[in-house]
């Protein structure tokens, strides 16, 4: 079976490779190398994120609220819309500059390229897995267990990630949800069931 990731790839198509070009106002070719670097960076840091129950459990929650039909409704994520920017202003956190620079500086585009592409492709990715949990029947271990196989076959074809895994795993533990969870500290509502990484992913994804 195919991973992830190639399975992402072969739902988005040639078409939508072609719609996401020309969004970019790049060629295919460029556009195909570039979503293929892309696309582990993301998948990697939500693979990092539901690495602990709390992380996996956050994750499988804001799913609900995505579905495979962004394949076909790219229009607006091109137009600059969708929920692009706030996932990945969880899943990467501080670290979203760090992989932009990095991703720019392997694929060959711009940095003002790469800025737009990664907030189109994040709910093209949500929409998958959500798809993913609902044909599987994955509960937030099940999502957890498969985003860490499809890392490990990532790294495996790209040790490191091309430097995308140091990136996101910055105290080199293995794991970003520590990293995570210091960042999202400051949100946790005293008291609140809503409060730390599950209401800040809910808040962020729309939960």
């Amino acid at each position: 079976m195919a991973g992830l990731l190639d399975q992402v790839m072969e739902q988005l198509g040639e078409g939508g490779v072609a719609e996401i070009a020309s969004g970019l106002g790049i060629d295919q070719a460029a556009a195909t190398k570039a979503i293929g670097m892309a696309l582990p960076a993301i998948m990697g840091g939500m693979a990092a994120n539901a690495a602990k129950p709390q992380g996996a459990q956050a994750l499988s929650s804001a799913l609900e609220d995505h579905d495979a039909s962004i394949f076909e409704q790219l229009g607006p994520l091109l137009a600059g819309g969708g929920s692009g920017a706030g996932i990945l202003g969880h899943v990467l956190g501080n670290k979203q500059a760090n992989v932009q620079q990095n991703l720019a500086g392997q694929s060959g585009l711009d940095l003002g390229a790469i800025m737009k592409l990664l907030p189109i492709l994040a709910p093209i990715v949500m929409g998958f897995l959500s798809k993913k949990k609902q044909d599987d029947g994955l509960d937030a271990d099940g999502l957890g267990k498969v985003l860490q196989q499809e890392r490990a076959t990532a790294e495996a074809k790209s040790p490191g990630l091309g430097g995308l895994a140091s990136i996101l795993d910055s105290d080199g533990d293995g794991s970003i949800m520590d990293d995570v969870m210091d960042m999202a500290g400051g949100n946790a509502g005293g008291g609140s069931s809503k409060g730390g990484l599950g209401g800040l992913l809910g808040k962020i994804l729309g939960r």
